[in-house]
C-alpha cells in the first residue's frame, strides 16, 4: 500500500493551548481523595441513621451530607479553559462555552484584590462574557502565573483583535512574557504592578483598569 505524503503547504489544526493557572493534573488526585473522603461520610451519616430511622430515610441522609461535596469534586475535576487559534473553549460541568477573540467587542483587565489577588481578562464578545485568569498574588510576594506558551499565544490572539484595547493588552502580556522568561523580580512585571496598583486604591471590590492604566503596566 502506497502512502501519499503530506502536503507541507496544507493548513494544521490548531493545537490546544491551556490557560489554566494550575493543570487540572495537578489537582485531579486531591479532588479524588476528596470525592472518596465524601462518599465516606455520607455512608457512615447512613449507617448511623439507620439505627433511629428507616433504611429509605438513612439512605437519604446519606445522599443530602455526601452529595453535595462529590458534585463540587466533579464540578471542579471538568473545569478546564484552552486556547484553539482565536477561539477560548470553556469547560464546565454542563456544556462547553466558547468564544472568538476576533469578534470580541471588549478587553478588559479585572483585579480582585484581596490576601490573595487575582487578575484576569474579561474578555467579552456581543452577549458573551469570558473571564480569563492571568495570575494570583499573595501579600507576601509569592503567587502563580499563567505559563509561557499561553501568555505567547493568548497575546497572539488579542493582536489579531481590531480593538485597539485588546492590542494594548497583548503588549502588557508580551511584557509579562518577556518578564517570566528572564525570570525578573516580582516588581518588574507587568501583572504584579496590575495587582499592586489596584491595592494602593483600597478597594474590596473587583477593580477594571481604565486604558491608561494599562498602558503603564509595560
Amino acid at each position: 500500500m502506497t502512502v501519499e505524503p503530506s502536503n507541507p503547504g496544507e493548513s494544521q489544526p490548531d493545537r490546544e493551548i491551556g490557560l489554566d493557572l494550575v493543570a487540572p493534573e495537578m489537582y485531579a488526585p486531591m479532588l479524588r481523595r476528596l470525592a472518596l473522603a465524601a462518599i465516606g461520610v455520607g455512608l457512615g451519616a447512613a449507617l448511623l441513621a439507620a439505627l433511629l430511622v428507616s433504611w429509605p430515610v438513612s439512605l437519604a441522609i446519606g445522599v443530602v451530607v455526601g452529595a453535595p461535596t462529590v458534585g463540587y469534586a466533579i464540578a471542579l475535576r471538568r473545569r478546564r479553559m484552552w486556547l484553539t487559534g482565536n477561539m477560548i473553549h470553556a469547560r464546565r460541568l454542563f456544556g462547553q462555552h466558547r468564544l472568538d477573540l476576533a469578534a470580541a467587542t471588549g478587553v478588559e483587565v479585572l483585579v480582585f484584590p484581596s490576601r490573595l489577588s487575582r487578575i484576569a481578562l474579561r474578555i467579552t464578545a456581543g452577549a458573551d462574557t469570558q473571564i480569563v485568569p492571568l495570575a494570583m498574588y499573595t501579600d507576601a510576594g509569592s503567587g502563580r502565573e499563567l505559563h509561557l506558551l499561553g501568555l505567547r499565544k493568548l497575546a497572539d490572539a488579542l493582536a489579531a483583535c481590531p480593538l485597539a484595547g485588546a492590542v494594548s493588552v497583548s503588549t502588557v502580556l508580551v511584557a509579562q512574557l518577556r518578564a517570566e522568561a528572564r525570570d525578573a523580580a516580582l516588581e518588574q512585571r507587568p501583572l504584579y504592578r496590575a495587582v499592586r496598583l489596584a491595592r494602593a486604591k483600597d478597594y474590596v471590590s473587583p477593580i477594571v483598569l481604565t486604558d491608561a492604566e494599562v498602558a503603564q503596566l509595560c
